[in-house]
């Protein structure tokens, strides 16, 4: 048979997956098992073709998997303040921790549980002479699924297997239907950008679709002579009666100022005056 002292020990007092000495950050899984925040990050992390299976951590598979817990110091635990000489009895069921509302110590005699949504630690007693839906710590609201049995016996960790398993089912559930409806979305939203909306309508009176796709806006315009708007889409051409003249062939412009241009007669150069070079100036007339 196995030492209830012993096991109560070991199941409240030490990490049942490093079998080392629970120190804070602890955490607890679904099942309500007490574990080192350190130990379970290595564990997950170990990706090692010869790990070996651990039974006791087997179904945590990510770190939302466990809960840190929010546990409150017992002011009477003396721990390694103390040095132990061997004339002092050493009671190993001192608890460091106890419940914030009743007072009970953690160490395995009394129901323990904690809330899966906040990780705040109680007693089942406090839970039960007190009712309410929310925590006694910290205020946030809970439901009866999300208290937890810490190191209960076999019908309680049946019964949060199952939750467990449900839970699991549901959140699995849960994103499948978020990809159905962002695929869906995304589905509707291809065939709305590719057909044009009230902005982009085209309407044959103003526009009129070009060869190369562009939008051109037709201009009415009126014949001075007829009083009749012309033809759309075409332009009427007036005949032109300038020519083109020269700044220098200005009159109105006086000698000096003709004399800056390359079109007046005292810039032009004989031929003579023409060097023989392949490339000429601006001045090479």
């Amino acid at each position: 048979q196995v030492d209830k002292v012993a096991e109560l020990v070991a199941r409240w007092f030490y990490c049942a997956l490093s079998q080392e000495k629970l120190r804070r950050p602890i955490v607890a899984c679904e099942l309500g098992r007490l574990y080192n925040k350190d130990a379970i990050i290595e564990y997950l992390l170990d990706k090692s073709p010869d790990k070996t299976p651990m039974e006791s951590a087997s179904h945590i598979k990510s770190i939302k998997n466990v809960t840190e817990l929010q546990l409150v110091d017992n002011p009477a635990w003396c721990g390694d303040k103390e040095s132990i000489k061997g004339d002092k009895y050493d009671d190993l069921q001192a608890a460091r921790f106890i419940c914030p509302v009743v007072g009970l110590e953690m160490n395995g005699r009394h129901r323990f549980c904690f809330l899966r949504n906040c990780g705040c630690v109680f007693s089942e007693r406090a839970l039960k002479e007190i009712k309410a839906e929310v925590c006694h710590k910290c205020g946030s609201p809970f439901q009866e699924e999300d208290v937890i049995v810490l190191n209960g016996n076999k019908e309680d960790v049946e019964i949060l297997k199952k939750r467990m398993e449900e839970r699991r089912l549901k959140s699995k559930l849960e994103k499948k239907s978020k990809k159905g409806k962002t695929a869906a979305a995304a589905s509707q939203q291809e065939p709305s950008a590719d057909s044009p909306g009230p902005s982009k309508a085209k309407s044959g009176k103003d526009c009129v679709n070009s060869s190369s796709g562009e939008n051109r806006q037709i201009i009415f315009t009126k014949s001075s002579e007829n009083g009749n708007p012309s033809v759309p889409g075409k332009v009427n051409k007036a005949p032109s009666t300038t020519t083109k003249r020269s700044i220098a062939d200005s009159e109105d412009k006086s000698e000096a100022y003709k004399s800056i241009f390359t079109t007046h007669s005292s810039a032009k150069r004989s031929k003579e005056e023409c060097s023989n070079w392949v490339t000429h100036t601006a001045y090479y007339f």
